[in-house]
């Protein structure tokens, strides 16, 4: 039997050159969608994996593991397209777009919406979820008050990345957790450091870019215009408001994510036949193929035309294809051969939680698995966290600093397509808007450099030191 070795570096590099190439092409040369460069990228990787002696067997195996571990995120991601089919259906997001324009003005929405969508998803433990629910929601009363798309999907992800982050109840804090094998709270408690003052810059540029926002494309008839639409169509009342509740009180009640948004899709269907007079077919067909607005109003035709797991299909087929690409890079050890070229440049405590970071958004690009941004660099580094003495709870949060944050930055990873997907905004047009997920790493790495939240080793109780202050 053939036995497979290490690759080299530049052979590991192969993949990653190719697959950005192929991407590049086909978003700026052919105009094309990602899928098809994504499956060339999985070609390539695997010849150079056959080239170190791996079999079609082993790249099968690399791949299924790779997808096994997204399996959860994937069914979610269907439940959520149904959820949004049966809560347009219901009323239920129409009504909160309907209260939305009546209590947020356009001066205060970026601010008071980022805030929002950190409860939700600190609540939930999860940012698909708040920006699944009340973020298409907030994306609807920008449209309202004639906000720039683009901010406004940039807030949603700022603020559901925030409270996913800080969530005990969040895959990722989990997984960054169980990566650098540390106490799930005091990896919490960690994130306190680097994370608030993140979010609370970034709260203070929103009110700042709100305040000055100019509101000349702001009418208040056309608000009134949309709001009499919706009244037109839907039976606007609160008690619509109750299937978001309803996934709130789940997650403060540790309810499991995928029977609790399922739960609340069949309540948006059962709110559909009782407030909205929907047949049963009706809401089986909104939760397959989604709800389709012919009101005649751009604008709210474009807001409630979505949902149905058909329309979702496309987020899980190029996610699958992403994944098949990082499963064969870790299987090969591809992955490894290239974080090698970070390890030799650590000296200090600053240099690794800096390279932490940096690989762990890295990873995002090439590995287009959040799990996997969090997973590979853990392991790869724990042994150097413990060479210097610093405890394991900075490697959790410098791995979150870097691979949560950044993973719905990418284009090209799942979250990044799920959040593109369901805000209807492309990535690149709101990656420069999204601010808390760009200031945390650029805080986290000043914070290492002058000293402050880095603790040691010595700290045998695993609490955060009482003589180091957060502020």
């Amino acid at each position: 039997m053939k036995s497979n070795r290490r690759p080299l570096y530049w052979e590991a590099l192969i993949p990653v050159l190719s697959l950005t190439l192929f991407l590049l092409l086909a978003e700026f040369i052919f105009h094309l969608e990602p899928h098809i460069p994504l499956v060339l990228g999985c070609l390539v990787a695997a010849i150079m994996a056959m080239r170190l002696g791996f079999s079609y067997e082993n790249i099968i195996e690399g791949i299924s593991e790779s997808v096994y571990r997204a399996i959860e995120a994937l069914i979610i991601i269907m439940i959520v397209g149904m959820l949004i089919g049966t809560w347009v259906l219901s009323g239920t997001i129409p009504a909160m777009v309907y209260f939305g324009l009546d209590l947020i003005g356009p001066k205060v929405f970026l601010i008071t919406g980022c805030a929002i969508c950190a409860v939700v998803s600190l609540t939930t433990g999860s940012s698909w979820t708040s920006a699944g629910t009340v973020g298409v929601a907030l994306m609807g009363v920008a449209a309202g008050l004639g906000i720039n798309p683009a901010l406004a999907a940039g807030m949603v992800i700022s603020g559901a990345y925030f409270g996913d982050k800080l969530s005990p109840f969040s895959d990722s804090t989990n997984v960054a957790a169980a990566a650098a094998e540390t106490n799930l709270y005091s990896h919490v408690a960690s994130m306190i450091y680097t994370t608030v003052p993140s979010f609370m810059i970034a709260l203070i540029i929103y009110g700042f870019i709100g305040w000055n926002l100019s509101i000349g494309e702001y009418d208040p008839s056309k608000v009134e215009l949309i709001q009499s639409v919706l009244e037109s169509q839907f039976y606007i009342s609160p008690v619509l408001i109750v299937p978001p509740i309803y996934v709130v009180l789940a997650a403060i009640r540790k309810r499991p994510t995928i029977p609790s948004l399922l739960n609340a899709s069949l309540l948006g269907g059962l709110w559909a036949i009782l407030f909205q007079g929907s047949s049963i077919r009706g809401v089986f067909y909104a939760m397959h193929f989604g709800f389709e607005s012919n009101t005649g109003l751009d604008v709210v035709d474009t807001l409630l035309s979505r949902g149905g797991v058909d329309s979702i299909m496309w987020t899980i087929s190029i996610i699958m294809f992403a994944l098949a690409f990082g499963g064969i890079m870790e299987k090969a050890k591809f992955s490894e051969v290239l974080l090698e070229c970070f390890i030799s440049q650590v000296k200090s405590a600053g240099n690794l939680v800096t390279v932490t970071i940096i690989t762990s958004i890295i990873s995002n690009f090439i590995l287009t698995d959040q799990y996997l941004s969090l997973i590979v660099p853990g392991r790869a580094y724990a042994p150097l966290y413990d060479k210097l003495n610093l405890d394991r709870r900075v490697l959790s949060r410098s791995l979150e600093d870097g691979g949560t944050t950044w993973s719905p930055l990418c284009p090209w990873n799942g979250c990044g397509i799920y959040q593109a997907a369901t805000l209807g905004v492309s990535t690149f047009s709101y990656f420069p808007y999204a601010f808390f997920n760009l200031i945390n790493p650029i805080i986290a790495i000043a914070m290492a450099y002058l000293g402050w939240g880095i603790f040691y080793i010595n700290d045998l109780d695993n609490k955060i030191s009482k003589d180091i202050k957060i502020f």
